[in-house]
């Protein structure tokens, strides 16, 4: 009996060193990093109301229940705070995973290098140090108060602990049904649907989620892996087959940091501005070659031909983003224009997009990401044309945070996203909207996405279809290939028929409006 208490009083004494490091350390690590944590809280659309109180809060708490933990007659009660904490601390990282589109973290030091499902695992394995630690406590203590009301028996401490756990679900999860943002409604608009909608042609299971569209040829369909840089998934135009084709490159090693694979056939390219390199070979033998001779830095690109990319950059002049392109010749060069991109907020956040490369029209495409605006451009970056999506959010709706400590900024709280991708084909632009538009019914929103098509030599709107989701996942890549439609939507990718409709519907206009006579009702569902 002696050896069994001895070996409780050493697992006792591990869990309750165990966790104080942990509440100390995350403690330590959050107000070290103070501005950074209270940015990080503010990202969570559970969070965003009570951000300011609750960075202060869980930090506080921590540290009040590591006290407990050193005081004998408290570690009780400690104990049973820590499980508490950690409980909530589990459900918050399960909504989140599950049911937010928001997913920061919040923890500091090196518990934010954990994956989300280590994350689980990891405050998963505390909750059950934690109802271990009561159990060995709320025994001992049992023996020497017996007549202790806060004491139970060793048979019945389940209750206590369902308790506990029970109590902290149901806070996570009132404070997500209390504070999650819903469906944005923009009664300012209507979408206009065809009848003889685009129909899905084929699906192709790829049995792996995390491939983007490379590019695309006639006969084939280029799929590219962020894990495996350095291979591509090739599928033909029907979806009725792959095949796998390995790149190799005129280096020995090389930093693969971002590096994003675009085929233009014949040619091919490797890229990646944050290192920076970029690789150029032909389809014939999948070789790259390095081309960029000058170290210059750029986050989006899209390659115009052989030797000229387009892209998105911070200027060094004016510290935000701009446009512009790289000549890749024995010198590199690259030229950006600074009144492309219009600046509402920061001229960071505010004016995020996706960039797109028009061949057939030789024209650079920059549709906004928080804004109801895309911008055509000619190759010299010279304003072709604005043109409007139908929806009327003209402002970006977004908070930005300084980090003084890192000399940066971040997003202090989800923002209103309007175009989450687009692409290009011909005379039109394909734009998946995150708004909802009026009469369109919210069951259908919920299991498929929208796809509008605007007309960008006379900026005006034609007509939108939905994209239907597979297992619940949503469309998350597209492009058009040869009046094709071809989406990835979770594990697989899709193709819908396009050819013909074009010349079935009317355009309508999209009015470019004052500010100040906008009218725009957003109602959340």
């Amino acid at each position: 009996m002696k050896i069994r208490s001895k070996y409780q009083n050493a697992l006792l004494e591990i869990i309750c060193m165990l966790y104080l490091f942990l509440f100390v350390y995350a403690a330590v690590s959050k107000l070290s990093v103070f501005d950074e944590f209270k940015i990080q809280i503010g990202q969570s659309a559970m969070l965003t109301p009570v951000a300011d109180i609750v960075a202060w809060v869980i930090p506080f708490i921590e540290i009040l229940i590591a006290l407990l933990l050193l005081i004998p007659r408290l570690r009780l009660i400690g104990l049973y705070a820590a499980f508490n904490l950690m409980v909530m601390f589990t459900v918050y990282i399960f909504v989140i995973l599950n049911f937010s589109d928001d997913i920061p973290c919040s923890c500091g030091g090196v518990i934010e290098k954990l994956g989300w499902t280590e994350h689980l695992f990891f405050n998963l394995a505390f909750v059950v140090l934690a109802a271990i630690g009561i159990y060995i406590l709320n025994g001992q203590k049992k023996s020497l108060y017996p007549k202790t009301g806060f004491l139970v028996s060793q048979k019945r401490l389940y209750k206590p602990l369902l308790i506990h756990a029970f109590g902290g679900i149901c806070f996570i999860s009132l404070l997500f049904a209390f504070t999650h943002k819903g469906t944005e409604r923009d009664m300012s608009f209507k979408r206009n649907f065809l009848y003889d909608a685009p129909h899905k042609t084929h699906e192709l299971d790829l049995e792996y989620n995390g491939y983007y569209i490379a590019g695309a040829d006639k006969e084939n369909i280029y799929l590219a892996n962020p894990r495996s840089p350095l291979q591509l998934t090739v599928v033909d135009s029907a979806l009725q087959g792959k095949k796998t084709i390995k790149l190799s490159m005129d280096q020995d090693s090389l930093l693969m940091r971002s590096p994003r694979v675009r085929v233009m056939p014949p040619y091919f390219f490797v890229i990646d501005g944050t290192v920076p390199y970029v690789l150029r070979g032909h389809t014939k033998d999948w070789k790259a070659y390095s081309m960029l001779k000058n170290p210059l830095y750029f986050s989006y690109v899209e390659p115009i031909d052989s030797v000229t990319l387009a892209i998105q950059a911070m200027s060094r002049k004016t510290h935000e983003f701009a446009l512009g392109t790289i000549h890749l010749g024995d010198t590199s060069t690259m030229t950006l224009s600074h009144k492309l991109l219009q600046k509402q907020v920061d001229g960071i956040f505010d004016v995020d997009g996706t960039l797109q490369y028009n061949q057939q029209k030789e024209q650079i495409i920059y549709t906004y990401r928080y804004r109801n605006q895309y911008i055509v451009a000619n190759d010299n970056l010279e304003l072709e044309r604005l043109g409007k999506t139908i929806d009327t959010i003209s402002l970006a709706q977004i908070q930005v945070g300084s980090i003084a400590s890192k000399n940066a900024k971040k997003m202090a709280a989800p923002a209103l996203m309007v175009n989450k991708y687009s692409t290009t084909y011909g005379n039109y632009l394909f734009v998946n909207s995150k708004l909802l538009g009026r009469k369109e019914p919210l069951v259908l929103w919920k299991k498929s996405s929208v796809i509008d098509i605007y007309n960008i030599k006379n900026n005006s709107y034609w007509f939108s279809f939905y994209v239907e989701d597979i297992n619940d996942s949503k469309l998350r890549s597209f492009s058009i290939i040869n009046n094709t439609f071809v989406g990835l939507i979770g594990n697989y990718v899709v193709t819908y028929h396009l050819k013909d409709i074009f010349n079935e519907v009317q355009p309508v206009t999209v009015k470019l409006q004052d500010q100040k006579n906008q009218t725009q009702i957003l109602k959340t569902l």
